[in-house]
């Protein structure tokens, strides 16, 4: 069982993402727990959750390098979410995204 975490401003803009998500990873029949936060509580649920990936939303992007020297997401795979796929909410392109940046390939 993975788990991919999404980071965006509030954490309510990506829960459509992550439905859609869901939905991929069901279809794949791939095991993952996927859900978002904001990205002012990323940090505190990375202290009670094992991450295999963190994706940032497009919007919270210029975060990146902050988050990339955070102690708690040392050895986390970190990457902004491509713009396209989130604005056409394409759950499959991101789930996708996060399966490589695991080490995960189709």
């Amino acid at each position: 069982m993975k788990t991919i975490i999404l980071a965006c401003s509030a954490g309510m803009s990506t829960s459509l993402l992550v439905t859609k998500m869901q939905e991929a990873a069901a279809n794949q029949d791939y095991p993952a727990t996927i859900f978002a936060v904001s990205v002012s509580e990323l940090i505190l649920e990375l202290e009670k959750t094992k991450a295999d990936v963190v994706l940032l939303g497009p919007q919270v992007g210029y975060m990146e390098e902050e988050f990339k020297g955070n102690p708690k997401l040392q050895g986390i795979p970190l990457a902004v979410i491509n713009m396209m796929d989130y604005g056409m909410m394409n759950g499959k392109k991101v789930l996708q995204q996060a399966k490589d940046l695991i080490g995960e390939l189709e």
